[in-house]
């Protein structure tokens, strides 16, 4: 069995396990994978009845003309995305790309 050594348990003062002190490159490549998690703000919008693409324009304090603006298409152009319950994938992972997020964080 290959136990990595590079882990140590640091124990209370009940003597069971408290903390766990993992190298920092360990860290970071471990939160680097969770790059499409889902901020509970904007899940808590989508149950309130708002479009994916909605609650996280809303979530990241954007409006429909910057969004549009970073798509290079009109405000009303994108009004419509935004309120389709069914986008292309071609679409949503542009608009994905222009909020800064993945394509797989919009598919809620």
């Amino acid at each position: 069995m290959n136990a990595r050594t590079n882990i140590q348990i640091i124990n209370g003062p009940d003597g069971e396990p408290a903390f766990v002190v993992i190298p920092y490159t360990d860290y970071v490549n471990q939160h680097s994978e969770d790059q499409d998690l889902i901020p509970h703000d904007v899940v808590s919008r989508t149950v309130d009845g708002a479009t994916p693409l909605r609650a996280w324009r809303e979530h990241l304090g954007l409006t429909q003309v910057e969004v549009a603006e970073r798509l290079a298409i009109t405000q009303s152009a994108y009004a419509q995305q935004e309120n389709s319950q069914r986008l292309r994938k071609a679409s949503r992972d542009k608009i994905a790309a222009a909020l800064g997020i993945t394509g797989a964080q919009l598919d809620l």
